[in-house]
């Protein structure tokens, strides 16, 4: 095979990869969200970890369409077709999605470590309060993120335009379009307001995180005994959608992890290689395509789950550990 073979079949690799992506992550996005605003349709109010999922859904129904459909065109051939205003336009709404998909993240973790907390624990005093606060949150991350991002647009298409006439311009070559590089002032704005939120929300994932596993991991221990002397051994409707929702950290934190590392990469390289851009295209898009199905195979049981939560208020209020 010559050099030309060999650059061919990998761009039909990376195409069938992120097409592949593309397809499946909008699928399972959209059933997902379709089940959550059944649900609150049927219900009088979604619980809150259903509202958090729910608007996770669609900020990662939103980095999919903005970054992996075109970036699935441009993988099939479909090269520059959008202007330096559709392409800034197109990585705003990526860059809002994967914020407010981080941000929804950690919500998510933070509340359930609340939710399934010893009574006698710090967290005694929020049991009641977070529930009250969800809303408000998930409102404020977005607005947030909105204006943050839209802050870094401003900037970035400022310092396009005041160089504008400068012969020896960076260009970031996405595939389906070219973005102007990030300058210094703009760069130090997203290290700030995108990059340090970004970490210190992984850090708290990986904390909440792991309280939970203590906990439930101490729960288990305690009620040894009880599990001895019936039939079932079901864990608690709390155990499960803590393990639903750990399961959803640790399959988050490395992915971020990777996705911050490349784009890192990026951004330290005057001159980065296709294969580095692609591969953080397709890094990007595997969290928000993965976690719907990881979401509907530990939720088969939702609707069960829900009742099971109404009948057990007042197991909930006296959960001690």
């Amino acid at each position: 095979l010559g050099v030309n073979d060999i650059i061919e079949s990998s761009n039909m690799t990376i195409a069938i990869i992120a097409l592949s992506q593309t397809v499946i992550g909008t699928l399972g996005n959209f059933c997902l969200l379709c089940h959550y605003l059944l649900h609150g349709h049927t219900e009088s109010r979604l619980r809150a970890t259903d509202l958090i999922l729910k608007h996770l859904t669609i900020s990662n129904s939103l980095i999919i369409l903005s970054a992996g459909v075109p970036h699935t065109a441009a993988a099939f051939g479909l090269k520059h077709f959008l202007n330096y205003f559709g392409c800034q336009l197109l990585l705003y709404v990526e860059r809002v999605g994967r914020s407010v998909s981080i941000g929804t993240t950690c919500l998510l973790s933070v509340f359930q470590t609340i939710v399934i907390s010893p009574m006698n624990s710090c967290w005694t005093h929020l049991k009641l309060k977070a529930p009250k606060y969800i809303g408000f949150s998930i409102s404020l991350c977005w607005v947030i993120y909105m204006f943050v991002n839209l802050i870094l647009l401003v900037s970035e298409l400022y310092m396009s335009s005041k160089w504008s006439s400068k012969i020896n311009i960076k260009k970031r070559d996405f595939g389906y379009c070219f973005a102007t590089d990030q300058g210094k002032v703009s760069g130090s704005i997203y290290v700030a307001l995108i990059v340090f939120p970004e970490v210190s929300f992984t850090v708290v994932i990986i904390w909440t995180s792991g309280s939970m596993i203590f906990t439930l991991h101490r729960h288990k221990q305690r009620v040894k005994h009880i599990h001895r002397n019936h039939v079932s051994h079901r864990s608690s409707p709390e155990s499960r959608a803590s393990q639903s929702i750990f399961i959803l950290m640790i399959t988050f934190v490395p992915f971020q992890t990777l996705s911050s590392t490349v784009a890192l990469c990026i951004a330290l390289s005057d001159h980065p290689k296709w294969w580095l851009v692609t591969t953080a295209h397709l890094i990007s898009v595997c969290f928000p395509t993965v976690s719907p199905f990881l979401l509907m195979s530990r939720n088969s049981t939702a609707s069960r789950l829900s009742l099971a939560q109404r009948r057990n208020i007042k197991f909930t209020s006296n959960f001690i550990f």
